[in-house]
């Protein structure tokens, strides 16, 4: 090569250099830069105001550790990112859950962290990868997702997770969980409508939705869900509102009032949140308890949620399976106000549930009506 051809060919490397984004073939720093926080108003935590593929598309990705500064001083360092909640109960994480619009800060089944922290609209936040998939052990092994679309489902009562709560001396027929009949952010309320509409539904309690969030459904001309419209207009719908922490005073207080109202309806009744998982496992695995149900059925109930939105189940996938079923023994450690880790068989779970009841503000009297009425 002559000295002409090579001083041409070094200049046209140097131009496709200079061409290049910044930081290309270099380590780029991965960050949000500086941007805005939401109040994420169902479950009261900080939503950084980015989509969950927009916050991907920036580098981060699910099983990273990251390090997350607002602007009112507060500096987190090292919060596993998951696209669930895979972490301890009460620990602190960064997800991007399937259906959300943005990517949030939260506490797994624990308190919202826009109070916590306290935020407002005028604060910034800035995200920075602290370091590649650090947590991604943890994030591949409990990763888990569902289609919203009913082909997908063998029936439309396992789309719509509609079943009837069994176990101890529950009365048949009298009592259902399910997923959302009136929130349709995962196309299954019209199912949920439908069923319940066949099992004669006569009273609803609704854990996740409050009066300003059911109005937005019923006011978007695609409702219809008129069943459980017809109810709600009867006063037979409770809205409570609640927020994902069963261990809360407020979540307690107001699920003992709407067992004590529950009482009033002799109707089938029906409990339920958006997925009709959490929220609905927590408040069924309470009902269960109070009507004499074992440990194992409560964990069956729990875990029939699993098999139908994921297909997880004791024997196809054992090691899921045993990952998930600590929630439920959460439950019963809540119940009970005993530590984590505590054996079952050393706990009266019955017991537990009459005080977690006693704990929300009812009388022995009051707690004995919602026992007679369970097992009819």
């Amino acid at each position: 090569m002559n000295i002409r051809k090579a001083t041409c060919l070094i200049l046209v490397i140097m131009l496709m250099v200079a061409l290049l984004p910044a930081g290309h073939g270099c380590s780029r720093k991965v960050t949000t830069g500086e941007t805005g926080v939401i109040k994420d108003e169902e479950f009261g935590n900080t939503y950084i105001d980015l989509t969950i593929e927009e916050f991907n598309s920036m580098g981060f990705t699910f099983g990273d550790s990251v390090d997350v500064s607002f602007s009112n001083g507060l500096k987190l360092s090292d919060v596993p990112y998951y696209s669930g909640y895979y972490v301890p109960v009460g620990s602190l994480l960064l997800c991007g859950y399937q259906g959300y619009p943005h990517v949030s800060m939260a506490r797994n089944y624990g308190n919202g962290t826009w109070e916590e922290f306290s935020m407002d609209d005028s604060v910034r936040v800035t995200v920075d990868l602290r370091e590649k998939g650090k947590y991604l052990s943890v994030q591949e092994f409990n990763a888990i997702t569902y289609s919203d679309f009913r082909n997908e489902y063998e029936s439309d009562e396992q789309f719509a997770n509609f079943r009837e709560v069994t176990g101890g001396k529950l009365r048949k027929k009298g009592f259902y969980r399910s997923a959302s009949p009136c929130d349709n952010q995962h196309n299954r309320a019209p199912y949920a409508n439908r069923i319940a509409e066949e099992h004669d539904i006569d009273f609803v309690i609704n854990l996740s939705d409050n009066e300003l969030r059911y109005a937005s459904y019923v006011s978007d001309p695609g409702f219809n869900s008129r069943y459980y419209h017809s109810l709600y207009r009867k006063g037979k719908v409770l809205l409570l509102g609640l927020t994902a922490n069963y261990r809360s005073d407020i979540f307690c207080e107001k699920v003992s009032e709407a067992f004590l109202t529950m009482t009033e309806n002799g109707g089938p009744c029906l409990i339920h949140c958006v997925e009709g998982k959490d929220r609905t496992g927590f408040v069924v695995a309470l009902l269960l308890a109070l009507a004499d149900a074992s440990p194992e059925e409560i964990i069956d109930d729990y875990m029939m949620t699993y098999d139908n939105y994921f297909g997880i189940t004791k024997e196809g996938d054992p090691e899921k399976y045993e990952a998930i079923k600590a929630n439920v023994l959460d439950f019963f450690y809540c119940m009970c106000e005993a530590e984590s880790g505590t054996d079952t068989s050393l706990l009266d779970i019955k017991k537990g549930a009459e005080s977690y009841l006693k704990r929300g503000g009812l009388s022995d009297e009051e707690i004995k009506r919602i026992e007679d009425y369970l097992v009819g």
